[in-house]
């Protein structure tokens, strides 16, 4: 039959004949689409004892339309994404039920009991004692296991041939790393930046180190990750009075440094914090990058013994995880002024009442970030850089 956009009354059908539902039971399906390229449903039964996720990639980008065309193929990533991360960290992704490669579609456990995390601290929630935590290990769950510690020579390069995804490895290296810097029709912001984003063009120390980090992503193939890992791609609440967090939408997987997941997260939560900062609601925002990066660096040393290859040494380790943290700083710095100057800001700072000063403490935030990510050697030079901004 061939690909098809899927509509909500398409779903219920469609879910029945790829047996995922049983025939002669309701089925109530509304859209819940809210990212920026994929379409979104739910499914449920009349009690709500039964529910399913549909999510569909499209052949361009959803908030642009068939003006901006992209290839539905990137759901085979996501799927193998959730393949690998099912065999070392399922109690951090939604359980998935089926993929359907002619449609490019993902069948997956319900997770509308849960809230997005971005969602909940814009709203003014703290994030819990578990839930940077969590984040942290599952970037080093994911990362050591397919890296060249944690795979055979032959699985790794099997690994690298299947996790290609140039077009939207494509985007990344455009919208996050090269448009912010120069003139394009993705980019705007708020006036009230109007002077930064123009120095931002002209500085040439800061366009060479954004030049390093965007070189760091296209060469650095140390490990599969996530690819797009911020707190509009996690989910949290609490089952059965334990707490949960599960990360979702692998889309842009690939193989590469391992860095960009961590500071994709670390850019996300400064500028909640910023946000929380602007309204005077800040409770453990200054606590989520310690507890990322500990919890990373301390799971990854745990699996550590394990590595295939025992010519690498703790020394060699030492100096691996040194050059994951500054990585890791630098692509916090490119993602916080995207998320300002670029495309797709965020709703942290764009429903501020006044959201101009917290951008630009954010961005002046990011510039440093990168320059100076080679000095910044720990949690608390960062933290001493974050707190004068205040």
């Amino acid at each position: 039959m061939g690909y098809r956009v899927l509509e909500t009354d398409d779903i219920p059908a469609y879910l029945r004949e790829r047996g995922h539902w049983p025939d002669g039971e309701e089925i109530t399906v509304r859209e819940v689409s809210d990212g920026n390229i994929n379409r979104v449903f739910l499914a449920s039964n009349a009690d709500g004892t039964r529910g399913l996720a549909l999510k569909q990639a499209l052949p361009w980008v959803r908030v642009a339309g068939p003006s901006w065309p992209l290839s539905p193929d990137r759901a085979d990533a996501e799927a193998r994404a959730y393949e690998q991360v099912a065999k070392v960290a399922p109690d951090k992704i939604p359980a998935i039920h089926g993929y359907d490669p002619e449609h490019h579609a993902l069948v997956m456990e319900d997770l509308s009991d849960l809230e997005v995390l971005r969602t909940a601290l814009n709203e003014g929630a703290p994030y819990g004692p578990h839930t940077s935590a969590r984040i942290g290990e599952f970037v080093a769950q994911l990362t050591f296991a397919t890296s060249d510690f944690g795979m055979s020579s032959a699985d790794r390069k099997a690994l690298l041939a299947v996790s290609v995804n140039p077009e939207l490895c494509k985007i990344t290296e455009d919208v996050v790393l090269s448009e912010p810097y120069i003139e394009h029709e993705h980019n705007h912001w708020h006036e009230g930046v109007d002077d930064l984003a123009w120095e931002f063009r002209a500085d040439d120390r800061l366009r060479t180190e954004v030049a390093d980090l965007r070189h760091t992503f296209m060469t650095g193939a140390q490990a599969l990750l996530h690819g797009d890992l911020h707190t509009g791609s996690i989910m949290v609440g609490e089952r059965e009075g334990a707490p949960v967090v599960r990360v979702f939408d692998p889309e842009f997987s690939f193989v590469g440094p391992i860095g960009y997941d961590l500071g994709l997260y670390w850019a996300n939560a400064l500028v909640s914090e910023e946000r929380a900062r602007a309204l005077d609601t800040l409770t453990d925002h200054p606590e989520q990058l310690r507890l990322s990066w500990e919890a990373f660096e301390t799971e990854f040393r745990r699996l550590w013994p394990a590595r295939v290859d025992t010519f690498f040494d703790d020394a060699y380790l030492d100096r691996f995880l040194r050059r994951v943290w500054t990585d890791a700083v630098g692509f916090a710095g490119t993602e916080i002024v995207r998320r300002v100057i670029g495309f797709a800001h965020l709703t942290d700072l764009t429903t501020l009442p006044d959201p101009v000063a917290a951008s630009r403490r954010t961005l002046l935030l990011g510039r440093e970030l990168i320059v100076r990510r080679g000095e910044l050697t720990d949690v608390a030079a960062v933290r001493a850089l974050v707190d004068p901004l205040a």
